[in-house]
């Protein structure tokens, strides 16, 4: 996520840099080159939604990168009530994690499961992977495996999840771990 970061950064200074010196046509180029990039990853998951659509073909090209087997059903409508940035911040850190889970185990036994829709005018979100070890955590304290404990992303998950006055639901057992998420559609 860090290196996602990173890059965003730089290129968002770089398309400013190009209109500070008025140079639209660069931009503009500089912007299709980052377009055709991701194009290459596009090629997983066609839910509906936009931008459900980059978050999910970027990880799970991601996770592919990784020997990780993925299965995904996507299906939501373009328009939500929801922020494209806080459903990228959701989706991100919950397919991070089950990435970092991954690697931690043999590459025969990773798996990531993903299914995305709307049920009863709700967003239905539901992420199980495969896992070595049961973490500890409860509602209020996610314990991370993370050098200096700061599961930050989880912690960031649940802020979001309640600010649209929604559910997380995170459930452990030895092998497998379990993220569903329900908001409420106006």
């Amino acid at each position: 996520m860090r290196g996602w970061r990173h890059d965003y950064h730089t290129h968002i200074q770089t398309v400013k840099a190009y209109l500070a010196l008025n140079q639209i046509k660069e931009a503009n180029n500089f912007l299709q080159e980052l377009e055709q990039d991701l194009v290459k990853v596009d090629s997983y998951v066609k839910s509906g939604n936009l931008m459900l659509d980059a978050i999910l073909n970027s990880k799970i090209s991601l996770a592919d990168n990784k020997n990780i087997y993925v299965k995904c059903k996507a299906n939501l409508p373009e328009n939500i009530s929801i922020s494209d940035i806080d459903l990228c911040v959701i989706l991100g850190n919950i397919l991070d994690n089950a990435i970092e889970a991954c690697e931690k185990i043999d590459e025969n036994k990773r798996f990531i499961r993903i299914y995305i829709s709307t049920l009863k005018n709700q967003l239905y979100i539901s992420v199980q992977n495969s896992a070595k070890e049961e973490l500890g955590f409860n509602e209020k304290n996610y314990i991370t495996t993370k050098r200096g404990n700061h599961g930050l992303g989880m912690k960031r998950v649940k802020i979001l999840v309640d600010k649209y006055e929604g559910y997380l639901n995170l459930q452990n057992e030895p092998g497998i771990f379990a993220s569903e998420i329900t908001i409420p559609l106006q």
